[in-house]
């Protein structure tokens, strides 16, 4: 429950700092980069092993790849 708590916390945050990309029109993979890093981040500083940074940056990466198409960051 605790992986599925902080998986939605990291997509959440991630498509957030994705979101603040508006005025330089960035690209999906802009966004995706973005989300990237701010799920590694939150991974990072949460205390997670370094397996749970990766899966942290593939959920933000995937959150912000998609954050315009669901209409979170136009």
């Amino acid at each position: 429950m605790q992986k599925l708590k902080f998986a939605g916390l990291a997509a959440v945050l991630a498509l957030g700092v994705a979101g603040c990309t508006q005025n330089i029109n960035p690209t999906d993979i802009d966004r995706a980069a973005i989300g990237a890093a701010a799920g590694a981040t939150i991974a990072h500083v949460a205390g997670k092993d370094s397996s749970d940074v990766l899966k942290g940056a593939a959920i933000g990466a995937a959150g912000g790849a998609i954050c315009n198409d669901v209409g979170v960051c136009r």
